[in-house]
């Protein structure tokens, strides 16, 4: 859930560390290879066109999958090709002449071509996306291309397996460059911890990354034995990967509306206020990243806290105000009980009904995430959903006050946390 207001000086600076060194390099870069000219130009732009092409691609994926800041790489292709031009060496066996400034000032170029079509349709990664690939793909190049060209790289490593090791080692390396870069940003942006994000991007490393550096690595490495031809050959497999990511999101994304269809179905009858399951599924999805809850773990709490208030579909008459915390505790766990039975033949991860059986539960036996749905879900009924600072305050007193039997008092602290960014506790 992003969070409103301006960034802070400290997320400004974040931007500012990462955006100033990737526009001189990549300043720097373009002059250069003006000024030089470009070195092999049919090999820069069959590099140029599949890193246009994967970015492109990717781009698409990105907007159609709606993708919070900070989540995996959007166009492995494009970044698959992108390394392989960093890590070339030679096309056909003949030697290539190109340094690193070229091969920024290729990436650069490419990557402007998804970037303008991203901002026209005013979704995916934008800036950050090309501001952290000029800076791992001037990495990665700078680190490689003077040892090749020099000849300290054969000297050190003249035959055997251990070439192809080095440029393994050195994607590796490169990733988790990207990695730290792609969680600062995400830092900055959203104001959500770091070491979460980060452990998102990192766990993102042995999936997709690991496919983009092993094709990076491969493309290199046939390019120097067969020239060109070695790129649709060699990218067709990232390509039909993509493709199946982009169906799997896909088919998450029609999952997750098909759960906040099934979650209106309270508002509509008229059990609960509307957008409550809305607030509070993503207000608990702030809050359990505030706590360090990261990937999977999020994505049942969201899910747990759309469903929360189904089981009133149960009761004959609608609760007032569809506030299920004043009723007695018996009628809280029937109501909860039936809830979590809905949810189970909806097919859904038995964590998420779980959580939802729970909710009745005192909240020194319920897991992290239920008490997470119990406290958020008490603090939108007490506010009523207002943004103003007043229904916030006056509600996070109550859940302050009832931290001694009903509430977590680490999981109201960390709300308060998120309001306080929000704008709507001050």
């Amino acid at each position: 859930m992003p969070r409103a207001g301006a960034p802070s000086c400290g997320a400004r600076a974040v931007v500012a560390a990462v955006y100033v060194p990737a526009a001189a390099l990549a300043g720097w870069s373009l002059g250069h290879t003006l000024w030089g000219g470009l070195h092999q130009p049919g090999v820069a732009l069959a590099f140029g066109v599949l890193i246009a092409v994967g970015e492109l691609v990717g781009s698409g994926s990105a907007a159609g999958a709606g993708r919070p800041p900070g989540e995996r790489e959007g166009a492995p292709l494009g970044a698959a090709g992108a390394l392989a031009y960093a890590l070339l060496g030679a096309v056909g066996g003949r030697p290539t002449t190109h340094g690193v400034a070229q091969i920024v000032a290729v990436v650069l170029a490419a990557g402007l071509v998804g970037l303008v079509r991203q901002l026209a349709r005013g979704a995916g990664p934008g800036p950050d996306h090309l501001a952290r690939r000029v800076l791992s793909i001037g990495f990665a190049a700078t680190c490689f291309q003077p040892l090749y060209n020099t000849g300290t790289l054969h000297a050190w490593v003249a035959s055997g397996p251990f070439y192809p090791l080095f440029m393994i080692a050195l994607m590796a390396l490169t990733a988790l460059c990207d990695a730290v870069l792609a969680a600062a940003l995400a830092r900055a942006r959203t104001g959500w911890p770091y070491g979460p994000l980060l452990r998102d991007e990192l766990r993102a490393l042995p999936g997709i990354g690991s496919a983009i550096c092993a094709t990076g690595v491969v493309i290199a490495l046939a390019t120097a034995v067969v020239g060109l031809w070695a790129l649709p050959v060699f990218c067709l497999p990232l390509l039909l990967t993509q493709f199946a990511f982009r169906r799997y999101a896909a088919v998450r994304a029609t999952y997750r509306q098909t759960l906040a269809s099934l979650a209106r179905s309270t508002e509509i009858a008229g059990y609960t206020p509307h957008g409550h399951a809305r607030r509070v599924a993503a207000l608990s999805r702030a809050v359990g990243r505030e706590m360090g809850l990261h990937g999977p773990d999020l994505d049942v709490l969201e899910h747990a806290a759309l469903l929360h208030d189904i089981g009133q579909l149960s009761l004959v008459d609608p609760v007032p105000g569809g506030a299920t915390a004043p009723l007695p505790p018996d009628r809280q766990r029937r109501i909860a009980l039936l809830g979590g039975a809905v949810v189970r033949q909806t097919g859904a991860p038995a964590e998420v009904a779980g959580i939802v059986e729970r909710q009745a539960d005192p909240f020194r036996d319920q897991p992290v995430t239920a008490r997470i749905v119990r406290t958020v879900n008490a603090y939108d009924d007490l506010s009523g959903g207002s943004a103003g600072p007043g229904g916030a305050l006056h509600a996070l007193e109550r859940l302050r006050l009832a931290t001694a039997r009903d509430h977590e008092p680490r999981v109201v602290e960390a709300l308060a946390r998120v309001l306080a960014c929000e704008g709507r506790a001050v």
